[in-house]
């Protein structure tokens, strides 16, 4: 079964045969046994982001298999769509693939266009504050905006946030917030709802960064937001300090955290 992009009807061949070489072509990016992600370039010379979804078990095969809840492609490619339209910048849904074993799902694909932004938030582990401070600003306008459009990324981790840098005009150039642009991907788990301080603030646990980073942010996303300022940095910081506490009693971190 194959669900595809109207925009993308002229891959619809090389689609079908996509997943009989998926293991040989392409570029790995990443993941492993279960979930495994590479890069393809298509007949045409489209980049082409391919994430294949292992096959679920146990219970969660019937679930998937028999319409209980979507699963994790499916939801992948149908997000994209809804999230644009919101005006959130996420890589353009291409396709999605599914294979059935003995009338159950079988491994499965996402094909989104490949973003081109070339960082992750994993950089502003050492960033030094001048590089920091604008994207710090510009990161909470972005988390921001989603969550005035009751849009929250579940897994808003340093890897799920891809940027980069957008060419100031020479002749009047940008405030520092608007050098940088923002994409979400790995976007099958995600809520569609209210957003309230609370929730808010708790979605940026997981980044790494300087505390001060967190500190600038916390001061952009309360003025974005309407909500007060102090109060927004005292939960950021409670909720990251939280959340990488309870992370280090089962696992090592290699880094030095400022919290």
């Amino acid at each position: 079964m194959m669900l595809l992009n109207p925009k993308y009807t002229h891959l619809r061949s090389w689609l079908e045969t996509m997943p009989e070489d998926f293991e040989t072509e392409g570029e790995y990016v990443y993941g492993g046994r279960r979930n495994l992600i590479r890069k393809f370039t298509a007949t045409d010379g489209t980049v082409l982001n391919i994430k294949r979804y292992h096959a679920p078990s146990g219970i969660n095969a019937l679930i998937y298999s028999f319409g209980f809840r979507k699963s994790k492609g499916l939801r992948a490619y149908q997000y994209p769509k809804i999230l644009r339209q919101l005006g959130i910048e996420t890589p353009e849904q291409v396709a999605y693939i599914e294979e059935q074993r003995h009338g159950l799902l079988g491994l499965s694909y996402f094909v989104s266009i490949q973003c081109p932004y070339r960082h992750s938030l994993y950089e502003m582990l050492d960033a030094k504050e001048d590089l920091y401070e604008g994207v710090a600003v510009a990161l909470a306008r972005f988390a921001a905006h989603m969550h005035n459009e009751n849009v929250q990324h579940l897994d808003f981790s340093p890897g799920n946030i891809l940027w980069d840098y957008v060419e100031a005009n020479a002749t009047s150039p940008e405030p520092p917030a608007e050098r940088y642009a923002f994409s979400i991907v790995d976007i099958n788990r995600m809520y569609f709802g209210p957003v309230d301080i609370h929730r808010g603030c708790r979605n940026f646990a997981r980044l790494w960064g300087p505390k001060h980073f967190f500190c600038l942010l916390a001061h952009e996303y309360a003025r974005e937001r309407g909500f007060d300022a102090n109060e927004c940095e005292r939960l950021i910081l409670r909720y990251r300090a939280s959340f990488w506490h309870r992370y280090a009693l089962k696992h090592e971190v290699s880094f030095k955290l400022e919290l």
